[in-house]
């Protein structure tokens, strides 16, 4: 009998070949105006190549103040549609389908970044890695971004996408919108679960008007903030999971946790606390480095540590079908994730990175789990301005 992962998966009206999703994984490969290159289109057809049934690319910045990091994907232009199309082409080559994440950083950028003081719902929650307080949108911002982000899926249909995922996890302004932590405004936006999930409503509702009918829509979405006071639960996250339902979402990818509050949720594992602390100006490394190495050893792999959220929000989904992200090593793992209606999809981003063709291996009974040993110094290279890949061997020094 075939492995219940080797079978096909309906997302909406897109027809995924397998059960294996690439988790969108910021790559730092871009070119310094958003562009992609060919180091991008080479990274994503040889996963392709691998049998991924979805790829899903490293998010992708929606407006210019929207922008964070050393060289993410921009969709903020008509002048990036013909290198995602390039992108396009390459994954659709071996029948694999593409999903363009598509992301606002809000307070997740840095002033240095976007040349201004980086917009948030609230203004009163202050970065603590950065050290400055966002501004607080107003009206005019609020609409504007509503409207980068329909724009955007318009250049996703006519790259050729099959789909596109709204980033609303780790921090990012969706994710800021609709969770208590960041968003203290007491308006039209924020003050209940209803009026701070109007932002993601509107993206969305803006996003069906300039889109084909059968065109994919789909969100990555926090069960857990881990925020230092509550901000999405597994409760309220099942609450906004039902009003994705209603807006007609085609498939939601569980995940957990805030790049500035609680990296180490988002990514269990080993602490690279050498990696992290050498990314910091030498004023920071002192403090940097105890504050660090206190999170080592608190944050073991679980392996499929988002099954517990994916189990909250699965009586309100109906038949959304449900990716699950977040630690998945083992074949055993992944087949009684799927065969126990868990989640539909396994969403993976790490094993990816040292294993493009992971998938082809499990297929050909040559593997029954991943190599990645979840060291996270593929993660520790974004802060430090290199490209993702497998730095297991040897991290690269800055001097």
């Amino acid at each position: 009998m075939m492995n219940v992962l080797f079978t096909s998966q309906m997302v909406g009206n897109v027809e995924i070949k397998n059960r294996f999703v690439h988790s969108a994984t910021y790559e730092g490969m871009a070119d310094p105006d958003g562009g992609v290159t060919e180091s991008l289109i080479k990274r994503y057809h040889r996963l392709a190549r691998g049998d991924v049934g979805l790829i899903i690319p490293g998010f992708m910045y929606v407006h210019p103040l929207g922008r964070a990091y050393n060289a993410p994907i921009g969709i903020h232009s008509d002048d990036m549609i013909e290198g995602l199309t390039r992108l396009v082409d390459a994954v659709h080559e071996f029948d694999s389908k593409i999903f363009f994440q598509l992301n606002h950083t809000g307070q997740q950028t840095s002033p240095e970044d976007i040349g201004q003081t980086p917009l948030a719902p609230s203004s009163s929650v202050r970065d603590p890695i950065n050290f400055f307080k966002p501004r607080q949108m107003d009206e005019t911002e609020i609409e504007n971004a509503v409207n980068a982000f329909a724009d955007a899926a318009e250049r996703a249909v006519k790259a050729g996408a099959d789909g596109v995922q709204l980033h609303c996890a780790h921090c990012y302004l969706i994710n800021q919108f609709l969770s208590p932590f960041f968003n203290r405004r007491q308006d039209n936006w924020g003050g209940s679960s209803v009026n701070r999930f109007r932002f993601l409503k509107q993206v969305i509702q803006s996003i069906q008007e300039k889109v084909p009918d059968d065109f994919c829509i789909s969100v990555k979405l926090n069960t857990n903030d881990f925020t230092p006071k509550p901000g999405i639960t597994p409760e309220l996250a099942a609450e906004y999971a039902g009003m994705l339902k209603d807006l007609g979402v085609d498939m939601i990818e569980v995940s957990c946790g805030s790049s500035i509050f609680s990296y180490m949720n988002m990514c269990r594992g080993e602490v690279p606390v050498k990696e992290l602390v050498q990314s910091m100006p030498l004023w920071k490394k002192p403090v940097a480095w105890l504050m660090i190495r206190s999170l080592k050893g608190k944050y073991d792999l679980d392996e499929g540590y988002n099954t517990i959220g994916a189990r909250s929000i699965r009586p309100m989904t109906g038949d959304i079908p449900i990716a699950l992200v977040g630690g998945m090593r083992t074949l055993e793992k992944m087949t009684q994730t799927v065969t126990d209606q868990d989640a539909d999809l396994i969403s993976m981003s790490r094993p990816f990175i040292r294993e493009p063709f992971i998938v082809n291996k499990f297929k050909k009974n040559k593997k029954d789990k991943v190599s990645c040993v979840s060291c996270n110094r593929c993660l520790a290279a974004i802060p430090n301005g290199f490209p993702v890949r497998c730095y297991n061997k040897h991290f690269p020094s800055m001097v």
